[in-house]
Formats: C-alpha cells, structure tokens, sequence
C-alpha cells in the first residue's frame, strides 16, 4: 500500500509529507485548495506526464516521493529485480521535475527510465475518476479483469504456456524449411565443395604440426654438414676414443706403483670417454632427425599450400575447416534426410496448435461463464449509484484467426444506460460521471482480484448526492476492506465512512505574498466540523453539525 507521500516545490505546495494508513483515506476541501495538485503530484511519481510548470514559482526543481509497503511476493518487485535490486519490503518512487520540463525518475535512490517507472506504478496505484478511467478505456484490460473476477489465471498461464510452445515448433520448422529450401538451391555446390573438403580432409592442429615440420626440415639442411663433422670428430674415424682407451688401459696397469698419482688421472679420463660417448650419442640421433627425405619437405609444403588455398576459398582460418567439412557434411545429410525430419516438426507443429487450440478453448468457456456471473454482480450495484436504468454487459468475439498469448477472445464492457437504446462500448455510451460509477461497481464486484493494492477515486461523487452519495460511500468503504483507497470527495456521506480523513486547504505564507497548500489530519471535533462544513457550505450551523454527527454514527 501507499505509506507516505513527500511533496517538494510543486505548484502551490512548497513542503508536505503525507502518511497513509489501510482502510478508505478521504480527502475533502473547498474548490481551489488543492487537491487536484495532490493528486497530479502522485500521478507524477508514478510516472505521469511532466511538466516544467508544475514546479513552484522561484525554485530550481520540484520533487514527488512516493513509499509503498509491499509483500516480498508483490508482482512490483518483478520490476525492481530487472533492474538488478534487491526486494526488502520498502518501494521508493521518486520524480524530479526541472522547470525546463525535464524528469529523472528514481527507484530505491537507483536512477530508472520513465517507461520503467510506469512499469512498476501501474502495479502498485489505480487512479480513477471522471476523465481517468483507463483501465475501461482499453478492452485489452477488460479481459485481464474478467479472468481476475473468474479466477482464470491457471487457465491463462495454461494458454500462455502452449501459445509459446506453438510459436516455438512453428519457428522450429520455418527454419528446416528455409534451411533445407537453400540447401537445395545450392545443392551442385554444396555436393561439389563437400567432396573437395572431403577429399582434403583437414584435421584439427593440423597446419601447426606442418609448419613445425617444415621449420625443421629447413633448419636441418643449414645444419647437417656441421652435424656430420662434429660427429666425425668425437664418434667417427677421428675420434680420439681409442686413443683415450689405450691410455686408461696402460695407468690402470701402473695404478698399483703409484695410486695417490694415478687414481685422480683414471677418474679424469673415465669422465673423457663418457662425455666422449654422450656426444657421440647426441650427436648420432641429431644426425638421424636432420636427416629426411627432399620429397618429404615437398609433400609438407604442398599440404600447407593446398590447406591455406582451401581456408582462404572459403575465407576462414585454416582451423577451421574441419568445421567447415563437418557443416557441409550435415548439410547434405539434411538435403538427405530433409523430408522425414520436416514431416517430423510438422507433426510437432499441428500437436502443438492443437493443444493451444483446446487451452484457448477451455479459456474461452470459462470467460463465458464468467462473464454471466460479473454481469449479475455488476448490475446488481447499479441501482443504488443512481444507474437503476442502465445495463451492463460483457461482450465476448472469439475468433482463432486472432489467437495470441492471452486466447482467442475480445473482452468488451457494454452498457445501455437507458431502456430501449442500444448497448455500446462502455467508453462510448456512458458520461465522466456513470464511468466512475460503473468503475466503482466493477471494482466492488471484483473485491481485490485484478486491482493494484492501491486504489484513488477522484471526485467520482461529483452530481450526485443523497442516498447515491451514500452508496458511494458504502461501497469505498466495502471496498477498502481489501484494498487501500484514498477519495477527494465533496461528499460528506462518504467522508463520513473514512478511516481517515484529510482536509486540503490554502494559507498564505508570512512575508513572501504568496500561498501553499496544507493538509491536516482532521479527528473527532474537527472531523465532524469538516462534514458540517459540507453539509452546509460557508455558514455552519448547529443543525448541520448534529446532522454530521448523524452520519458518523450511522457509518460507524
């Protein structure tokens, strides 16, 4: 519900925090106080129109804060989460007007677009009145408040279920059936470029193996010669081995005479021939890796070159055409295979629609029979809101050519407001004043369902008064049973039903010439003086208070 509403330099209003309690919330005041201002000003919060002059006179900007206590499972934290925050039980509205009719809009202090804000205020306030009844200006809204009033919305989630997955296997086999029409247009291409990829077979890491080998070979051809001289020269028929060996041969036979002399020399010379052998093994197998064939180093570039002429054919990567072979070989599997696959979704297809069709169909029924009981409810409060002449009615068109998300059906609200003349379109047929009304039985037909938690009535008691006045009052009471509501009214039978009660009125400001709208919070005597204020306009009298003290009794 709404909790508080701060206003800043708007218009008349230079300061004004309003808290807000459950239950009906009245707001009364003579002509010109200031309660339309009120109201513009939480119509702006909650993403309405600005405008540069609805900043007070000498001020660089205006400002409406608009605070909602929600349940963590409200509807509007959807919002709040798209926008990457976190739900903690307090929704904060905020819109900054510039007097250049620029806006910034904020939510929990987060800056947010205008369009999001609308978003999220249309989950949280309804704003009703004469020349505000939106929510019967859009058929599309009709339906979501028949299927509220129905308690359709598992039939709903049912339909909105299948819908999506008709859409989804009718995409799935428009696509099979371009991508197969292509595969056939370009089918002598595809056969002849898969058999070119075929016959190359590339493989994967395939050109950076090659390049390797290549880089060797080359190096090697630069290197053999010095390979097979140093080979010589430690391992072949220059070696100084053998000479070494004789050696190590004739101390090891004196090694007795003189060990202390000898032993060092023997170890000096094992590690001689030792190295001797490891770079002669070194090397040996040098030697046998530089060592290739001409024609391989041939084969090797001819591959490369055959493989880059391919990638740069089909303008990739080298990498990537094992890719390519595979997507072609899918391809023409595709071409092959095309027709069952295709009969396959179209199978897909038709069950798909046939269970959107029969949801749509179920849905459809149960609009109907709940279109007959909210015509009952509804006209059943038109009698007491001076509309005893009028008759509603819920139109219905099914047409599956127009099946959507939402069904098959065309809700529409009709009326006729007199007898023998031709229903209409609510919006149509009916006046300011008998929307109003209608909207105020609608809304007590569907108690809570389809409502945001937060209802604003706006003079819809204007015309009227009387036993209609005092209908309007009952039901804004019954009504605020379930929901918050908040009402100007210039009514003192439905003042008389308020929770709460606010009085808007106009005071000059000492020493600027100039003044701002107040509100007061009216109890008790001041309550009461306010209703014998309405009840008797500028002179009340004693008759005029114990007449408002009548209806306080009797509302209560």
């Amino acid at each position: 519900m709404l909790a508080q509403l701060n206003i800043r330099d708007i218009v008349l209003i230079d300061r004004l925090d309003l808290q807000f309690g459950t239950g009906l919330t009245v707001l009364t005041g003579e002509t010109g106080a200031g309660k339309s201002i009120l109201l513009d000003s939480l119509a702006l919060a909650l993403g309405g129109r600005g405008d540069g002059s609805m900043v007070r006179q000498g001020e660089k900007q205006g400002q409406v804060t608009a605070v909602f206590d929600l349940a963590l499972d409200h509807p509007a934290w959807d919002v709040v989460r798209a926008q990457d925050l976190e739900p903690d039980g307090t929704l904060i509205l905020r819109r900054v007007q510039m007097p250049d009719g620029r806006t910034r809009a904020f939510l929990n202090d987060a800056p947010i677009s205008a369009q999001t804000l609308r978003e999220v205020s249309r989950r949280l306030v309804e704003i009703h009145g004469q020349h505000d009844d939106r929510a019967l200006v859009d058929p599309a809204a009709h339906r979501t408040l028949l299927d509220a009033y129905g308690g359709l919305e598992r039939r709903l989630e049912a339909v909105r279920g299948t819908y999506a997955a008709r859409k989804a296997a009718e995409r799935l086999h428009e696509d099979e059936q371009a991508r197969i029409a292509k595969a056939r247009a370009d089918a002598d291409y595809l056969h002849h470029v898969h058999e070119e990829l075929a016959k190359l077979n590339p493989k994967g890491g395939e050109e950076e193996a090659l390049s390797e080998r290549r880089a060797l070979m080359q190096q090697s051809e630069k290197v053999s010669g010095d390979l097979r001289d140093a080979y010589e020269s430690v391992g072949g028929e220059g070696s100084p081995t053998s000479t070494f060996s004789a050696l190590l041969r004739r101390l090891e036979r004196r090694a007795g005479q003189a060990p202390d002399l000898i032993e060092p020399c023997l170890k000096a010379l094992d590690s001689v021939l030792v190295a001797l052998d490891g770079a002669t093994a070194a090397l040996d197998e040098a030697l046998q890796a530089a060592d290739f064939d001409p024609r391989e180093l041939e084969a090797v570039e001819e591959r490369l070159f055959a493989l880059r002429a391919a990638a740069r054919k089909h303008s990739v990567g080298v990498e990537a055409l094992p890719e390519l072979l595979e997507r072609f070989t899918r391809d023409i599997e595709a071409l092959d295979a095309g027709e069952t696959r295709l009969a396959a979704l179209a199978k897909a297809v038709d069950a798909a629609r046939d269970a959107y069709r029969k949801a749509a169909e179920d849905l459809s029924k149960a609009r109907q029979a709940a279109s007959s009981k909210l015509d009952v409810a509804v006209n059943r409060e038109l009698g007491p809101l001076k509309l005893e002449r009028a008759r509603f009615s819920t139109q219905i068109e099914s047409d599956p050519a127009t099946a959507g998300p939402d069904g098959i059906d065309r809700v529409e609200f009709w009326v006729s407001t007199n007898p023998g003349t031709r229903p209409g379109p609510l919006t149509k047929v009916a006046s300011g004043g008998e929307l109003a009304r209608f909207m105020l039985a609608l809304k007590v037909s569907l108690a809570d369902r389809g409502s945001a938690p937060t209802l604003v009535f706006d003079e819809i008691d204007t015309g009227v008064g009387g036993a209609v006045a005092d209908a309007i009052g009952s039901r804004l009471a019954r009504l605020s049973g379930k929901i918050q509501v908040l009402a100007v009214t210039h009514a003192p039978q439905v003042a008389a039903r308020s929770a709460s009660h606010l009085r808007i009125s106009k005071s000059a400001l000492k020493g600027e010439g100039r003044v701002a709208t107040r509100v007061t919070t009216l109890v008790d005597d001041s309550r009461r003086e306010e209703i014998a204020r309405m009840l008797a306009g500028a002179t009340i009298t004693e008759e005029a208070r114990a007449a408002a003290r009548r209806l306080i009794e009797t509302a209560t």
